[in-house]
Formats: C-alpha cells, sequence, structure tokens
C-alpha cells in the first residue's frame, strides 16, 4: 500500500544535519534471532582498516591507497566498481563517494542483514549472489523472496523509507559488495537530491507492470480514532484492508438500537461483501484506535479478477469461511449480521472477538498496585504463546533517546512502535502511574485497556480511569483485581463493576507472592530473569489470562440431566489429571450447579466433595414429603430446593467466582434465552434448575421475570461460551436420550387398549408416549436441534459418558456414576493426548492456521506498512522457493569477473601476514588478466527476476 513516508532527510536542500533524535532511532535494533558468533573481521590492507559492525569473515577496503601489486589490483576493482555504481543511481558529481564507500568479501553463510533492523546500509553486488528471505511472525522457516545478482541493489529500500529492514540478506556463497551506510547515503542525498529518485527506480523496476498499476490505484488511508470508515447504507464503491490498528463493526436495528457486529485486527478485508454485491452498506466501521488501511477500488479488483481468475476462487473460499463461521453462531451476539469480512484464523476463530488483539495497555487503579510485577508476570505468561513484548516509558528512552516522546518525534515513534507490533505477537504497554505523554500515548496505542486492581483494597476508580470515561476511549476495557495466593476468596467485585459501566469483563488473579514483593528494580529484573528461564505454568492465572486475551481460551460447559450430571465431577477429574485448563465455566441446569462448584473452588477435589454432600442432601423423601403444595402451578413449593442450593452458595455473587461463569435459563415471560453473567449465584443456578410442573418458575429479581430450566433452550450451551471469546469448548452431555423406536398404532388410539395391553400378560407390548412424555419432547425440540448444531461444530469437542441407563433422580448413586465419568474421561484424554488434541487446543491460533492451512511458502511481509495485500486477497498455491543454477550464474557478471575479483583478494590475503587463506575458485595468473576483467565491463547491468 503506498504510504507518504519521511526520507529522515529533512532540510536536504539547506544541508542541515539530521537531529540526534533521528540518529537514535535509527541506530535501534530489536533482538536479533539467529545471531550467531562472531566471527573475526580481517583485513585485506594491513593498515587501512575500516573498523565497524560487520558479519563474520567480512573483509573490509576502503579507498585508501597501498603499496604492493596486490593492492593495485584490488584498488583497480574498487575504481571500476565505484564507476558502476555511479552509474547505476545516477550520481554527477563522483566525489560524493569519496570515504563514504567501503568494499567487502562476504563469506558464504554469513548475515548481511537481519529482518527488522534498522541501521541499515546499501549494498552493491560486484560478484556473487545475495539471497533475500523473509519470515512471519508465527512461521518458524523462511520464503526465499528474490535473489539479488552481480550490478544490483539490496537495502535501499529500507534507506529510502527509513523503514526496518522488512527481509533477511543471506550470502550462500562468497560474495563482493560495496556497502554505502545509512547516514553516508543522506549526506550524498543533501548534495545531490536526485538520487533519491534514481534509487528508488531501482525499486521499481523489480516491480511487475501490474504490481505497479495496483499499487497505483491502491490508496493509503489513515482514520483516527473514533471516527467512521464508511457507515451503514452508504454506497459501496471500494474494499478495504487494515494494515495496522483496530476497527469496529456496528450494525444500528430499525428501532434505532445499534449491536455489535464484530471487530477487525491487522490483515482483515472490510467491505468485500458490498462491494462484491454492489449492495449498500450493511454496518458502520469506525476506528477503535489510530488505524492505517489500504483501500482498493472497485475497478481495481474487477481488473485483478479479470486478469487473475483464481482471486474469485479464493474469495469464494473466505466467504464461504465466513458463512459456515455465522451458521455455527446461531445463538451468538455476531452471527449472520455481519457483511464485512474477518478472516478466520483457525477452525476455532469464527466471530471470536479477542481473536486478533495486537497490542495491551495497562493501567493502575492506584500507585500501590504493583504494575510492574504484572507486567513481568502477565509478559511471561504471554511467551508462551508467541513472541511478547513489554514497553514502558524508561525502555522507550533507554531504546529511543529521551526525546523519543517528544511531539516532534511522533510520527517516527507510531512508525517504530508499529513496526514492533508486526513482529510480535502482542504487546504489553505499561503506562506510568500519571496522565503523562507515554500515558496517553499507551491508551492511543490499546487494543485493549486492562485496568489492575488490588482486590483486598475498597473499590475505588483510579485517576486515569476517570480520563478515560471523559475522553470517549473506544478500546475495550477489563478490570483485574489481583489476589494473593494465601488471601480470602474474592468478594464485593460487584461494587467495582458498578462503577466502572465501561468495563466489558472482569478477572480475578490468584498471584504468587512475588508479585506483591517490595524490592527494588534491579532486584526485581534479576528476579524474573530466573523466572523468564522456566516455562509458563499452563494453570495458573496469568496463563488463563494470556489465553483469553490472544482469543486462545478454553471453555468447559456442562449440560444438565439430572442426577446423570455427577458424571461431570469424573470427567472433570481426569481433565485435571491430564493437564487440560480450563479458562471459562458454563452450564444449564445440573451443569450450571456444577459448573459454579468449580468455577468457586477451581479443584476437582473440593468440588467433589461439596457436590457430593449435596447429592446426598437429594435423595431425602421426608423433605419432599414436607415441600408439597396444592399442585396449581408446581408439585413443590420450591422452598426446600431453594434452602439446599443456598446452603451450598451462601450469598456468593457470580462476579466473585475465580472463573468467568455464565449459566442459562428460559425466562418464559420474554420467551427467550438468559445468559446470566452476574447477580445471585444460587438464584440463578436455583432458575436454572427449575423443571417444569415440578418448581415453581424463579421471578428474577432484577425484572422480575418467570425463568425456567435453561434445558427447555439450550441445554448445552458451546455455542454461548464461544460467543464469549473461548477458542475451543469442551461440551459435556449428560441429558437423557430420547426413545426413538415407537409403536406405529397407525391413525386413531384407544386409551382401553393401551390399559388392556398393560395388564394382560399375553400381550404383544407396545411404546407409546403419555402426556406428559409428549409434553417433555415438545418442550425439548428446540434444544435437540440447538445440540446437534453444537454436538457437529468444529469448535466443539463433544462428550458423552456412558451414563444412560442412570435415572433423573438416582443421585443415591453419586459415587458410582462419578466413577463411570471419571473412567471415561480418563480413556477419553489419553486418547486426545495420543492424538494431539491437547496440543491444537493449547497451540495459538495464529500458529494453528499456517500448520493447517500450509502456507508456509507463501510470500508475505508482516510489516504494516508494506502489507502484502496478494498473500490477503488471493491465497492461491505456495510460492516456490526460487532455485538458482550457481553454473549459470556467470551470465549476471558484472564487466569485472567474479575469478579476477577472487584470486586478487586470494592473493591480499597470502600476502598479509596475519590473513588466513580464503577458499576460492582458480587464481587469476597475471595482474593482466585481473585489469582486462576490470576492462570488461557491460554497458548494461543484469535485471533481476521479478518479485
Amino acid at each position: 500500500a503506498k504510504k507518504a513516508h519521511s526520507q529522515h532527510s529533512p532540510n536536504a536542500a539547506a544541508g542541515e544535519a539530521a537531529p540526534d533524535v533521528t540518529r537514535v532511532f535509527e541506530q535501534v535494533q530489536p533482538s536479533r534471532e539467529e545471531s550467531g558468533p562472531p566471527g573475526p573481521v580481517k583485513s585485506i590492507l594491513k593498515k587501512s582498516v575500516t573498523m565497524q559492525h560487520a558479519p563474520s569473515a567480512v573483509y573490509h577496503y576502503d579507498d585508501a591507497g597501498g603499496g604492493s601489486i596486490h593492492h593495485n589490483k584490488v584498488h583497480a576493482i574498487f575504481q571500476a566498481a565505484k564507476k558502476d555504481l555511479l552509474q547505476v543511481i545516477q550520481l554527477q558529481d563522483p566525489s560524493l563517494l569519496e570515504g563514504r564507500v567501503t568494499l567487502r568479501q562476504i563469506k558464504a553463510g554469513s548475515v548481511v542483514g537481519h529482518q527488522g533492523d534498522q541501521d541499515v546500509s546499501v549494498a552493491f553486488i560486484i560478484s556473487g549472489l545475495l539471497h533475500v528471505y523473509q519470515r512471519m511472525i508465527d512461521r518458524e522457516d523462511e520464503s526465499l523472496l528474490f535473489v539479488t545478482h552481480p550490478g544490483e541493489l539490496v537495502g535501499h529500500l529500507a534507506v529510502l523509507t527509513g523503514e526496518p529492514l522488512i527481509f533477511t540478506v543471506r550470502a550462500h556463497r562468497d560474495c563482493t559488495c560495496l556497502f554505502v551506510s545509512k547516514a553516508h547515503f543522506y549526506e550524498i542525498m543533501r548534495e545531490e537530491p536526485r538520487v533519491v529518485l534514481n534509487v528508488a527506480h531501482t525499486v521499481v523496476r523489480r516491480m511487475s507492470s501490474f504490481v505497479r498499476q495496483i499499487d497505483f490505484a491502491l490508496d493509503w488511508v489513515a482514520v483516527e480514532a473514533g471516527r467512521a470508515v464508511y457507515r451503514q447504507d452508504d454506497k459501496s464503491d471500494s474494499t478495504f484492508i487494515v494494515l495496522s490498528g483496530r476497527l469496529r463493526s456496528v450494525i444500528t436495528k430499525d428501532n434505532g438500537k445499534k449491536e455489535l457486529a464484530g471487530e477487525y485486527g491487522r490483515g482483515d478485508l472490510i467491505g468485500v461483501v458490498e462491494a462484491l454485491t454492489h449492495m449498500n452498506r450493511a454496518t458502520t466501521v469506525h476506528a477503535v484506535r489510530d488505524s492505517e488501511l489500504a483501500k482498493l477500488p472497485e475497478g481495481a479488483l474487477n481488473s485483478i479478477k479479470r486478469r487473475y481468475p483464481q482471486v474469485v476462487t479464493r474469495l469464494i473460499h473466505v466467504l464461504g469461511q465466513k458463512i459456515l463461521g455465522n451458521m455455527q453462531q446461531v445463538n451468538g451476539p455476531l452471527a449472520g449480521r455481519s457483511l464485512s469480512l474477518h478472516t478466520p484464523a483457525s477452525k476455532w476463530d469464527a466471530g471470536n472477538p479477542v481473536s486478533n488483539l495486537s497490542t495491551v495497555t495497562i493501567l493502575p487503579v492506584s500507585e500501590e498496585v504493583p504494575l510492574t510485577t504484572f507486567t513481568l508476570e502477565l509478559q511471561h505468561a504471554l511467551s508462551g504463546i508467541g513472541p511478547t513484548l513489554l514497553l514502558t516509558s524508561d525502555i522507550i528512552k533507554q531504546r529511543l533517546g529521551s526525546a523519543a516522546l517528544d511531539s516532534v518525534h511522533e510520527y517516527r515513534l507510531s512508525s517504530w512502535l508499529g513496526q514492533q507490533e508486526d513482529i510480535h505477537r502482542i504487546v504489553l504497554y505499561q503506562s506510568d502511574s500519571g496522565l503523562t505523554p507515554w500515558t496517553q500515548r499507551c491508551i492511543r496505542q490499546a487494543d485493549c485497556i486492562i485496568i489492575v486492581g488490588l482486590g483486598e483494597q475498597e473499590p475505588t476508580v483510579g485517576e486515569l480511569e476517570r480520563m478515560l470515561e471523559s475522553s470517549a476511549v473506544r478500546a475495550q476495557k477489563q478490570l483485574v483485581l489481583l489476589h494473593r495466593e494465601d488471601g480470602p476468596p474474592p468478594s464485593g467485585t460487584a461494587e467495582w463493576l458498578n462503577m466502572r459501566s465501561w468495563i466489558s469483563r472482569h478477572h480475578h488473579l490468584s498471584c504468587p507472592r512475588r508479585v506483591f514483593s517490595r524490592r527494588s528494580l534491579p532486584k526485581l529484573r534479576e528476579l524474573y530473569q530466573r523466572v523468564f528461564e522456566k516455562r509458563p505454568d499452563r494453570h495458573s492465572d496469568f496463563s488463563r489470562l494470556a489465553r483469553i486475551l490472544t482469543g486462545n481460551g478454553i471453555a468447559l460447559v456442562l449440560g444438565g440431566g439430572g442426577a446423570r450430571g455427577c458424571s461431570q465431577v469424573g470427567v472433570l477429574r481426569a481433565l485435571n489429571e491430564s493437564g487440560i485448563p480450563i479458562d471459562m465455566v458454563g452450564g444449564t441446569s445440573i451443569g450450571s450447579f456444577m459448573g459454579a462448584l468449580y468455577a468457586e473452588e477451581k479443584s476437582s477435589s473440593r468440588m467433589r466433595v461439596r457436590a457430593r454432600e449435596w447429592a446426598m442432601g437429594m435423595t431425602s423423601h421426608f423433605k419432599k414429603i414436607l415441600d408439597l403444595t396444592y399442585p396449581v402451578t408446581s408439585m413443590f413449593s420450591g422452598a426446600s430446593f431453594n434452602y439446599s442450593i443456598s446452603s451450598v452458595f451462601k450469598d456468593k455473587q457470580i462476579e466473585d467466582l475465580w472463573l468467568p461463569y455464565f449459566n442459562i435459563t428460559t425466562d418464559i415471560t420474554a420467551s427467550s434465552m438468559r445468559v446470566h453473567t452476574d447477580g445471585s449465584l444460587w438464584r440463578y443456578v436455583r432458575a436454572s434448575m427449575s423443571l417444569s410442573g415440578y418448581l415453581p418458575p424463579l421471578c428474577d429479581p432484577k425484572d422480575g421475570h418467570l425463568l425456567m430450566d435453561g434445558g427447555y433452550i439450550n441445554n448445552l450451551p458451546a455455542d454461548v461460551a464461544r460467543s464469549m471469546g473461548a477458542k475451543v469448548v469442551i461440551a459435556i452431555d449428560v441429558g437423557s436420550r430420547n426413545e426413538t423406536s415407537l409403536t406405529n398404532y397407525g391413525d386413531c388410539l384407544s386409551g382401553w387398549w393401551l390399559l388392556w395391553n398393560r395388564f394382560n400378560p399375553l400381550a404383544e407390548k407396545v411404546k407409546v408416549l403419555n402426556m406428559a412424555e409428549i409434553q417433555t419432547r415438545l418442550a425439548y425440540v428446540c434444544c435437540v436441534r440447538q445440540l446437534e448444531l453444537v454436538r457437529d461444530s468444529d469448535y466443539c469437542e463433544y462428550i458423552r459418558p456412558p451414563i444412560d441407563h442412570y435415572g433423573t433422580l438416582d443421585f443415591s448413586k453419586f459415587d458410582e456414576i462419578s466413577e463411570v465419568g471419571y473412567q471415561h474421561g480418563k480413556t477419553l484424554f489419553d486418547l486426545w493426548h495420543r492424538n494431539s488434541v491437547v496440543d491444537s487446543m493449547l497451540k495459538d491460533r495464529h500458529q494453528e492456521e499456517f500448520h493447517k492451512t500450509k502456507t508456509g511458502h507463501v510470500v508475505t511481509c508482516p510489516n504494516a506498512s508494506f502489507t502484502d495485500l496478494a498473500e490477503i486477497v488471493s491465497r492461491i498455491e505456495p510460492v516456490k522457493n526460487v532455485l538458482i543454477n550457481e553454473d549459470q550464474s556467470d551470465e549476471y557478471q558484472t564487466d569485472y569477473d567474479e575469478e579476477a575479483v577472487e584470486s586478487a583478494l586470494s592473493d591480499l590475503e597470502a600476502f598479509a601476514p596475519s590473513s588466513e587463506q580464503t577458499d576460492g575458485d582458480e587464481t587469476a595468473e597475471t595482474d593482466e588478466e585481473v585489469l582486462d576483467g576490470v576492462r570488461r565491463r557491460r554497458e548494461t547491468s543484469s535485471q533481476s527476476s521479478h518479485l
């Protein structure tokens, strides 16, 4: 996409030097992932040595003369190469190269530049071949983009734009190159600005005419936070690709009510459906934070489709994924409402509202919050998912200079931060304690804002939070309350949430003691250096938060089924023993009860004790008799059952549970499904277990609606857990199985005949439903259909223990039923481990995308400024690596023969006392051959193959 990048040379015509902070930005280098041990730097001249950072086994030569004939050889080669460089960049004044050009020999296997490097030099190849590779954040291997031949430049794009190097340059054979550093190149630009166009032309020549046409058609659009990209019912004449930032899609109903349709991050296509179908915009899309988009006009898209028809195939595939994703979320909040296209990253990703977060900003409620240790713990947990970077104001100043946060350098800082977001899975922005420029920057960069408080303190709203409310920041906000691991359980969470209407969800974290340590910053760094040497504990609360933030959460959903639900206790025990973490719990009927116990305890053993005690209480016939009433609404008054539930959970609120929890009830007042995520725990558990005819509906204390058993509308709410952000849902079904082999009795049925058939021992037995069974089946018709959809979905791991022969009220068989669930779960989870199902659950969704679609060789560029739009729009076949025939490389040689160059350098190494002999090809016999090779200069350099 086109973007007006700073050339890092303001006031070039006036000859003013770039400010010091600019040089600081240029010198910042991200950590290199493949930095080998530095090899010796050998000089081919004993006296004139250029000492600077270079790959191992690189030989330097600058423009200083030597006294021997061997030095004269290299000097002649050096001068001839400079003349070729002058011709390539069309530099009018040859003196501008004096003292600014370095001749280097690069040994085979050396890396000239790493992807992400800031301090880049322009390299002009004299002999040999430089291979250019590129890797993506979620891919282990690299893709070969192209090969640079003699007479060509490499690294000049990064120097011209000031962006980090977007690929890795490696020598697969010995090479000789001229190098011009970035600082020296800028000096040349100031003296002769036209050289910028000449060098840029060499970049454009590498592109095909079609790519240049598309580049001309694309528009780069910068959208400020809160601004609309387009509005509902606008004419659709283009498609947008998110380069960086975050967008939110909202649909306005006929009654004026607005609903969230989806959120989109880097790499997502927006508005493609309307553009293809020539429909008006179906939603309003606005920027959550400052974002950069590439705008592809309708005409350009049609041109691509005509020239490359396979693009249509790719679009059909992507649209099919979107449709299937909507079909799998019948009741989800994102179901079938968005015509903007979010390409699913995996089978477990359609509709996940937090699946593509790139940046997370962390704000403290008060100064007492241990923000540094919290962010370090979270960074450690996130590192188990993907590359994670933690940025603070001190880190920024240390890496970029003390003036980096000044407003004059805002563009440069934004560019650098964007590059960090592109090469890391998640970037954590730790704010300052006050409203500083860095804190404001953190808020502007946030896809999600985490507000951290201490659970043991009185609920309060911090200063930074008040600013968030007044400034209408649109990024989603989540509350995290920290608790000591040996402290009391969470309580009073509702007060924290009532003060913050802008909070979308909350988390309770049980923290290790080191989080509350009062150590100095150097000692904390030393402590966490040891912590980072260990793998993060997948069962820790910080790992749970990390999975939720990255869209990798694992949800447990428990279905209804009366006493058969006791088997869920055994399955949970086997689940814990298998090492599968649980990040969210939901349930219906008996599943809501068992799920609430687990969400409160986080322990299957303590959960079993409490569940067994309650189940034994349910076997008392005396309590049932005392609770009988005149059956107007129900057979029982519900008082005894209410007491049994309330005695288990006391006055616990849903918000105070350790794990995120929800349960399902059927609202017979509004004829709808209700999802409860807050309020009195025992009341909503009781409501979810209110079987019609046996217990009266429970009146919702919030609005007075009548709530009944959730099994009538959604007995296994895996789709609800999915819509709340879970990547994979483990669903345990314990519902009754309906008898399907019923007797065909014809067009009419006599009750007298059925009565006679029942008492006549000689009559053939018939299977006919009674009135109660018919009413029950009618009540569960909707639920059965929903269960089939969930069971067949890709995101759900469906489990059904062999408990069909147990009755709904067999609570006295708790131990037996629980053991059946345990044995079934143990066998099943062992099978999961052998078939790598558990590994797939714990794998980051980005990694799964690449392993699943086998796109390891697709040429893509992770840098937002140079996003490969072809990868997003038309991922067809993997691009095969370029095969280079080394034997035919001579046809790419410049006029100075590679053999002569290597022989001259070999002779000089043999002449130098401290040099080592270089492995080369055949050596030149005479000096005349070297000079003849230098004189054989082609008038035009060979052009490289297109990207």
